[in-house]
């Protein structure tokens, strides 16, 4: 039955919404305070200690028919999509990293619809097209750095995200969100160690300005983004969380701009409008009752 949208479910949006928003700093964060060209481990760094730290605290054990699907879901939403995602950082500018993620809600709706039949409201189909279509003018541009490897990564990252905030919705284990996080970020962080121990070289001393950056990463990035994220995946429409994920974006190029003045103009500036036009667009579109079904 169609559902209308009560403050409290616009409460939880802005919740949502801050996790994409602090992960479109990791982009600025990795290049300019960490060392360089190790991916692997800042991925690590960021999701293990958060992982054991919340599961320490919330003493909560999977159930045993959870297991497997929560090991799915800790590779999708973090070990896969965390090394990706810091392959895309090193390689790509911010802006053009967080945009390939672009094709989320679209990913998400054919899941939607492939596994559970739910079709969406053409309004929110026809403005996630417009998010992907956004992504291709960014990366069509003329100012654009194209880097093979940055953008497979980054695109790869986005169908992982997609997959697994889809199933963390439909299979929903039966755990706290605070122990679903710090279960998912342990495990994926258990799968990311070996690869950093053959794949990145050693750290080198760390400096005060890198161990913060490190820090913010685990923290906010990970701990309390993570958290957020979990949260809103329980109370709000797959596809709309997974739209949320297109602000992202917009924190990696006003970071940018204010931070280390790259400028964003003609192209780029029409393409960037176009994926934060496709954000408010589906958040909009939930507002209204005879275009809402709840997956």
């Amino acid at each position: 039955m169609p559902k209308s949208l009560t403050p409290s479910v616009w409460g939880d949006i802005l919740l949502t919404a801050l996790a994409p928003t602090i992960w479109g700093s990791t982009y600025i964060v990795t290049t300019e305070l960490l060392p360089p060209d190790r991916p692997f481990t800042a991925a690590l760094i960021r999701v293990l200690p958060a992982g054991l730290l919340l599961v320490l605290l919330m003493k909560r054990v999977p159930a045993p028919g959870d297991r497997f699907r929560l090991l799915v879901l800790a590779a999708l939403n973090i070990g896969v999509f965390q090394a990706l995602l810091f392959v895309a950082a090193y390689r790509l500018p911010g802006g053009l990293a967080a945009v390939a993620g672009a094709t989320q809600p679209l990913l998400v709706m054919a899941l939607a619809w492939s596994l559970d039949r739910h079709t969406p409201a053409r309004l929110t189909l026809w403005a996630s097209i417009l998010g992907v279509l956004g992504m291709a003018v960014l990366l069509l541009s003329p100012n654009s750095v194209w880097e093979p490897v940055g953008i497979i990564a980054a695109l790869a990252g986005a169908a992982c995200m997609a997959a697994g905030t889809f199933l963390t919705r439909r299979w929903k284990p039966d755990l706290p969100v605070l122990a679903l996080t710090g279960w998912q970020l342990l495990l994926g962080g258990l799968m990311l160690a070996p690869v950093a121990w053959i794949a990145d070289a050693p750290l080198p001393v760390l400096s005060l300005t890198q161990m913060a950056g490190y820090a913010y990463l685990c923290l906010a990035g990970a701990l309390l983004a993570y958290a957020l994220w979990f949260r809103g995946i329980a109370r709000l429409p797959s596809v709309a969380v997974s739209s949320l994920s297109l602000l992202s974006p917009l924190t990696a190029v006003v970071l940018g701009w204010v931070l280390l003045g790259q400028a964003m103009t003609g192209t780029s500036l029409v393409g960037l409008f176009m994926v934060l036009s496709s954000v408010l667009t589906v958040q909009w579109s939930m507002s209204r009752p005879q275009r809402i079904r709840m997956p």
